[in-house]
C-alpha cells in the first residue's frame, strides 16, 4: 500500500466530516486548541506535505524560507493575506482558498451589523438587562431608518456584491468602489460608480469588503475618515487593518458619525482599547462566516483543494496559478 501524504490540520476545531474524509487520503495531524507558533510552523513546512491553515497562521517569508517538504497551503478562509504569495510561489508551494461559500454568511452579518449600529440594539439589550426600563417611551433610542439611504459599497467582489443586494433590498440607494465596473450590480440596483472621495461624502452607510493589499492598508486613514458625511456609519467585515482605528477613534470622539459595527481588526484579535468606550460601536470577534452551513462547505473546500494539490492536479481554489509554472 503506497504511503499516505502528510497533512498538518491547525486547528482541532475543523468540522469533523471533512477531517475524516481528509483522513481517508492523508495521515493528519491535529494541532492542540491554542494559536500555532511561527516555530512550529517553521517544522510543519519542513515534515509535512500539506497544511489545512486558519487566517490566524502567519505563513510570512521568513516561515517559508524553510519550507523543503511543503507542496500545499490550503487556507481556510477566503482571503490569503497571512500568506507570502510570492515566497510560496517561488517555492513551488499552491496556496489555496475558501470562496464562494461563505459569501452569504459575510454579507448577512454586514447588514445585521448596519442595523444593530442603526437601532441601537446593542445599548438597547444591555439598557434592560440592566433594569432600566420602566416602559415605553417616546425618546428611548432613537435610531435611524434605513430605508432610503445611500449604501456606500467599498469593494464590489462576491461578499460585497450580494451585501449591496440586500441592502436594496431594504429600500436602500447603492453607490459603490471598486477598481472594475459592476455591471450586475449596476443592472439589479442601479448603484453607481463614484470615486472614494464621492462614496464617502455621499454615503449614509459605509460597508467595506476589500482585500487587505498594500494599496488598501489604511485606506480609511483620519483624511477620508473625516470626509465621511456627518451622522453615516462604518462597518467593516472585510479586513481591519483597512481602517486606521486610532484615526477612527478621534472621529467617533468628534461625534462625525452616527457610529461604526466592526468583525475584524487592525491588530486582530487585538481591539484598540478605545473603541470599547463607545455605546455607539459594535464590536464582533470576527464571526462573519460563522454560520453551520458555511464552516462545513469552508472545511469541504479546504480538503479539496488539498487533495487535488497533493495528486498534482489544479486545486478547484487556486490562489497563486503561477506556481503551475514552477519546476
Amino acid at each position: 500500500m503506497p504511503q499516505k501524504y502528510k497533512v498538518y490540520v491547525t486547528s482541532p476545531r475543523i468540522p469533523k466530516q471533512a477531517l475524516e474524509r481528509l483522513g481517508r487520503f492523508a495521515e493528519i495531524t491535529v494541532h492542540p486548541d491554542r494559536p500555532i507558533t511561527k516555530n512550529e510552523l517553521i517544522s510543519v513546512v519542513q515534515n509535512f506535505d500539506g497544511v489545512l491553515a486558519l487566517l490566524r497562521d502567519r505563513f510570512d517569508a521568513e516561515v517559508l524560507s524553510h519550507a523543503t517538504r511543503l507542496r500545499v497551503i490550503s487556507n481556510y478562509a477566503v482571503g490569503y493575506d497571512n500568506i507570502d504569495i510570492q515566497k510560496a510561489t517561488g517555492k513551488g508551494i499552491w496556496v489555496t482558498n475558501t470562496p464562494d461559500v461563505l459569501s452569504n454568511a459575510t454579507a448577512e452579518l454586514a447588514i445585521a451589523l448596519m442595523f444593530s449600529v442603526a437601532r441601537r440594539l446593542l445599548e438597547a439589550d444591555q439598557f434592560l438587562r440592566q433594569g432600566k426600563f420602566r416602559g415605553w417611551e417616546p425618546d428611548l433610542f432613537l435610531g435611524i431608518e434605513l430605508a432610503g439611504r445611500t449604501f456606500g459599497l467599498l469593494g464590489a467582489g462576491r461578499i460585497g456584491t450580494l451585501t449591496a443586494l440586500k441592502a436594496y433590498g431594504l429600500g436602500m440607494r447603492v453607490v459603490y468602489f471598486s477598481r472594475k465596473r459592476n455591471l450586475l450590480l449596476e443592472a439589479q440596483t442601479g448603484a453607481k460608480k463614484l470615486d472614494l472621495e464621492s462614496l464617502l461624502e455621499t454615503a449614509d452607510v459605509v460597508s467595506i469588503h476589500l482585500p487587505l493589499t498594500p494599496e488598501t492598508h489604511h485606506l480609511l486613514d483620519l483624511t477620508r475618515l473625516q470626509k465621511m458625511k456627518p451622522g453615516a456609519l462604518l462597518i467593516n467585515t472585510g479586513r481591519g487593518p483597512i481602517i486606521d482605528e486610532k484615526a477612527l477613534v478621534q472621529v467617533l470622539r468628534e461625534g462625525r458619525l452616527a457610529g461604526a459595527g466592526l468583525d475584524v481588526y487592525e491588530f486582530e484579535p487585538e481591539v484598540t482599547p478605545e473603541l470599547l468606550e463607545f455605546p455607539n460601536v459594535v464590536l464582533l470577534p470576527h464571526i462573519g462566516s460563522a454560520t453551520h452551513r458555511a464552516r462545513n462547505a469552508m472545511a469541504e473546500v479546504a480538503v479539496e483543494n488539498l487533495i487535488h494539490a497533493l495528486q498534482g492536479q489544479r486545486p478547484p481554489s487556486l490562489v497563486n496559478p503561477e506556481v503551475l509554472g514552477t519546476p
